[in-house]
């Protein structure tokens, strides 16, 4: 369980991980109106932003599947191994996000919901 622990700290941290690629070392950045920089954004930095927004919206129904498989009796080891599957598949999202291959970002982002999917059902 502790495994899954770190795995859901992990989840929780990946948006700012896309936050600080977005920001970082961005001219002019302005840390007291940062949404408002970061809304002038173009490129990858803005594409790194987008992805920001999207790990957040991903992150309710992956903890929503977690917690349904381990209330169910879910075995941990799977759900564990299912929960790194999708952090990988995340990762390799926000780098397609950043390279702006959309078509294949979108094949990501599926693969990414049919873990989640899987999670959720492994508790059943």
């Amino acid at each position: 369980m502790k495994l899954i622990a770190w795995l859901m700290l992990a989840a929780a941290i990946l948006p700012f991980v896309c936050t600080i690629v977005a920001k970082a070392g961005g001219r002019k950045f302005d840390n007291n109106d940062p949404r408002a920089w970061l809304a002038r954004q173009e490129g990858w930095r803005a594409r790194a932003n987008a992805a920001q927004a999207n790990t957040f919206e991903a992150l309710p129904f992956f903890y929503a599947a977690v917690l349904f498989a381990l209330y169910n009796q879910a075995a941990p080891a799977h759900v564990a191994t299912l929960m790194a599957c999708w952090l990988g598949v995340r990762l390799g999202y926000l780098a397609m996000y950043l390279a702006g291959w959309g078509a294949l970002r979108s094949l990501v982002w599926t693969i990414s919901v049919g873990f989640v999917i899987a999670i959720l059902f492994s508790g059943v």
